[in-house]
C-alpha cells in the first residue's frame, strides 16, 4: 500500500493539534497503527501527550531531535501485515532535518501527517515546511482569527522581545494576526 502525506500548517491557534488529533483518531477507527511524536521541547502543557489549546490530547512519543525518529519508531515495532499511521506534532522545531525521515516514513508506506507553523515570528518560511509543502500528497491550511481585528491570520505574533529562532509558548507570549495586524514582532 502506498504512503500518504498530509501536512497541516497555519499561525498558532489555528487548530493544527486538533486537526492532528482528528486524523489519528480517524486512523484508529480504520484499524491503522498510530504513532504520535513529539519534540521534547514542547512542555507546554504534557510532556508525553499532545495537547491542544483546548484541552484535548493523544499520547505521544517524545523525540530529541529529528535524527531519533528512527529509533523512537523502531523502539515501537510493527507487525508486518500492520498499517502504520505517523503523526508528528510541532514539526517546526525540527527544522530540515525532518524532512529525510518523513520521505523514509511515507515511501515505506506509511500514512504520515505532520503539524506545525509554517512561518516564523516575523513571517518568513518556518523550515522544514518549504520541503515538506512540496513533499505532501495533501495540505491543510489553517487560519486562526485575528486577535486584534478578527479577520483570518496567517501570522504568529510574538509579544516578547526575544529574537531567538524559536521560543515555546502559548497565549502568554503569541498572538494570531491578520496580513494587515501583523507587526514582525518585537524581537
Amino acid at each position: 500500500m502506498p504512503g500518504w502525506l498530509t501536512v497541516i500548517c497555519g499561525p498558532m491557534f489555528a487548530g493544527k493539534s486538533t486537526a492532528l488529533i482528528d486524523l489519528a483518531e480517524r486512523a484508529r477507527q480504520e484499524g491503522l497503527r498510530i504513532i504520535v511524536l513529539k519534540p521534547a521541547r514542547d512542555d507546554r502543557y504534557d510532556v508525553h501527550r499532545v495537547v491542544t489549546h483546548d484541552g484535548r490530547s493523544l499520547d505521544a512519543l517524545v523525540v530529541k531531535d529529528a535524527e531519533s525518529i528512527t529509533a523512537a519508531l523502531m523502539a515501537h515495532p510493527t507487525k508486518p501485515r500492520d498499517r502504520l499511521f505517523v503523526a508528528v506534532d510541532e514539526a517546526h522545531f525540527f527544522g530540515d532535518a525532518l524532512v529525510a525521515p518523513v520521505v523514509e516514513l511515507v515511501l515505506g508506506g506509511a500514512a504520515v501527517v505532520v503539524a506545525g507553523v509554517e512561518r516564523d515570528h516575523k513571517g518568513r518560511a518556518f523550515a522544514p515546511f518549504p520541503h515538506l509543502l512540496i513533499e505532501a500528497d495533501e495540505v491543510m491550511k489553517l487560519h486562526a482569527r485575528c486577535s486584534k481585528c478578527g479577520q483570518k491570520a496567517v501570522h504568529s505574533q510574538r509579544m516578547i522581545a526575544d529574537d531567538s529562532h524559536i521560543v515555546v509558548g502559548g497565549a502568554d507570549m503569541y498572538e494570531a494576526r491578520c496580513r494587515a495586524c501583523f507587526q514582525g514582532g518585537p524581537g
